[in-house]
Formats: structure tokens, sequence, C-alpha cells
């Protein structure tokens, strides 16, 4: 049976310390002297690495500090942000598009394009590199296309982490800063490759989502644990 190679969401497990320290500082203000949420942005929780894959872990990742793609790069099989304006919904839909690669139609570029998407446009919340980070490197991204890899997932559910609740209860109107929320999404993942290959692994994920009164969520960054 051919081994298959790592999974795309195996990568970017890294919250780089100054970006973390802007989301956290900026998008949580007030929360900030709750030292539950603070453990959460920070990676303090309880975290679900991804399992252990066949092949060896790429030398090189992508840079934290990796240009976001042009629009005009297209997004190939990347699915495109739902009109969302819940968080918890927003941000099932975003785990499962992160989750979901074909590397048979979408080249690299697209797929950073497509997930690119998904992301807030107020930069000083924005943490690309936590979403971009999930993308392997150029030549692991090549060798998974030799091999025609693809995956598809199913979410099984989202909720808000208990100390993100708790934080909220404490001080409802602190949320109105950014309206940025901290939702855990859980989901399985089907992976396939050439010679009828594959597998499924159990999922988790911690995202930050922003859902401004009024307007779609988007999302503002993954987190380096997954926080229940």
């Amino acid at each position: 049976m051919k081994k298959r190679l790592p999974s795309l969401s195996s990568y970017g497990n890294g919250w780089p310390a100054s970006r973390r320290i802007v989301i956290v500082a900026s998008a949580v203000a007030v929360l900030l002297a709750i030292a539950g949420i603070v453990a959460l942005l920070t990676g303090g929780g309880n975290g679900h690495p991804a399992p252990d894959t066949a092949a060896p872990a790429p030398s090189g990742s992508p840079s934290s500090s990796e240009a976001a793609p042009k629009p005009s790069s297209g997004s190939g099989s990347v699915s495109r942000p739902p009109q969302i304006a819940e968080p918890v919904a927003y941000a099932k839909a975003a785990a499962q598009m992160l989750w979901s690669y074909d590397t048979r139609d979408t080249s690299r570029a697209q797929q950073l394009a497509g997930m690119r998407a998904w992301m807030t446009t107020e930069t000083k919340y924005a943490d690309w590199a936590s979403v971009s980070g999930q993308v392997p490197d150029p030549l692991l991204w090549s060798r998974m296309a030799d091999q025609d890899q693809h995956a598809t997932a199913s979410v099984t559910e989202g909720h808000y982490p208990s100390a993100f609740k708790q934080a909220l209860a404490d001080d409802p109107s602190a949320i109105t800063e950014a309206y940025i929320y901290v939702v855990t999404v859980n989901g399985t993942q089907q992976i396939a490759w050439k010679k009828g290959g594959g597998g499924a692994e159990e999922r988790a994920v911690t995202l930050a989502v922003q859902c401004r009164p009024n307007h779609d969520c988007t999302l503002a960054a993954i987190a380096p644990s997954v926080t229940q």
C-alpha cells in the first residue's frame, strides 16, 4: 500500500509571537485581564495535534511573512466564503474549507488565494501567517500533486470554548472592541490519493472569527493549539 504524504492540515501549528500579541492586545482588549482568555489565545489550552504522518515533515515551511496571493491567481477548488453573520456557523464553514483541498486541479498559489478570501480586511486583526502556514511548502505541494492527493471534510460540531464563554459572562461589553469570537470546531477529514489509497482522520481547530454587527463574518486567525 502506498504511503500518503502529510496532510494539509498538519502544517501551520505555530502562531508568531508578535502577531499573537497584536491579536490578543487589540482584538480582545478588556479580556486581557481575564486569565482564561489569555491562556486560550496564547495556546495554553489542551492541544490536539494532527496524527503522525507516514512521510517526514518538510524541511521548510511557508515564511510567516509570505505575501498574500493576488486575487487574479484564482482559487481553484477552494470554496468561497459564505455570507454568514453567526460566529459558530462561520467557523464551521471555515474549518471545512481549511481541511479540504485538491492538488489535482488547484495549485499552491490558488490554494492560498482561496484561503485569503476568507480573511478579515482589518489588517490589525488579521493573522494571515497562521492561515497561510496551513499550506505545505512548494516542494511538498508538488509531491502531493504527483500523487493526486486530495481531501474532503465533514464538521461534527462547533462551540465557544469554556474560557471564552466565561470571559464574556464576566464582561459582556468587552467583545465590542473588535467583535472577535473564539470558536473550536471538530470534524473528520477524508484523504485520498492514487491507486485507491486513502483514510480518515479526526480534526479539531480553534479559530478567531470576526463578526461585526450587520456584517458577514470573516476569519481572523488560527490558534496554535485547540482549546475545548
